[in-house]
């Protein structure tokens, strides 16, 4: 089933603590690699999925992002959720689903950078792939062998055609969810205000059989420290 989707999320109300010095004098998203901003990468890929409305959290320096984004990209419909204190990835999207249509909508973290393969575009394969009456939630997973910038056993494997979280800490799973996915309003009927992450509605999507995912062939880079920056730049600036 293939449904369109109008409306993505980028979480970008976050400081970025572990890039050190570099969000001193301004926020993760406008941190650069290869002399561009994390957040346009993430915009540029919503905007080639022909997707126009674009939700933004904003906490630490967020009217530098609501400027940067503005300047930038004067054609994309910004609808901006301001958040005295930072939500987590949770509560930031609840927090914004007044301001949404109450339709599917992709949700991207700002560190997560990908290249998507020559005739293949990762936001249109996963909508091909969205199926509402099936999913509550879709992950976009990530092969470890094709992942930078991360380290560690994973997140996910796939059973029965199920992705499985990693529970045992012992034990290593092929994937690592990579900070995109498609997701229903549905799912935040019955959550809380306040702060709080994603992963227990992982949980429990999981258990109920309404979690889907889609598998990324393309490379993909987790930006979350001055190391990653490097390597993703390294690794990008040669592309």
């Amino acid at each position: 089933m293939s449904t369109k989707i109008n409306q993505a999320f980028i979480l970008a109300a976050g400081r970025g603590t572990r890039m050190l010095d570099l969000t001193n004098d301004k926020p993760k998203p406008l941190v650069t690699v290869a002399n561009k901003c994390l957040i346009d990468y993430n915009v540029e890929h919503i905007k080639k999925a022909d997707i126009n409305d674009c939700i933004v959290n904003l906490c630490y320096k967020g009217d530098m992002i609501r400027e940067h984004l503005q300047k930038q990209f004067p054609d994309m419909n910004f609808i901006f959720s301001e958040e005295e204190e930072a939500l987590e990835t949770g509560g930031g999207i609840k927090h914004a689903l007044p301001k949404m249509k109450r339709e599917a909508f992709f949700v991207i973290n700002s560190d997560a950078l990908w290249i998507d393969l020559p005739n293949k575009n990762l936001l249109k394969d996963m909508m091909n792939a969205w199926d509402s009456e099936r999913y509550d939630m879709m992950l976009m997973l990530q092969p470890l062998n094709k992942a930078y910038g991360v380290s560690g056993k994973g997140d996910y494997d796939i059973v029965n055609d199920r992705p499985v979280r990693r529970t045992d800490a012992n034990i290593t799973v092929p994937y690592l969810y990579g900070g995109v996915l498609i997701c229903h309003p549905r799912v935040f009927d019955n959550e809380p205000e306040g702060k709080y992450w994603l992963i227990g509605i992982f949980d429990r999507l999981q258990k109920e059989n309404r979690l889907g995912f889609y598998v990324n062939d393309g490379e993909w880079f987790h930006v979350g420290d001055p190391k990653a920056r490097e390597i993703a730049e390294e690794k990008i600036s040669i592309l």
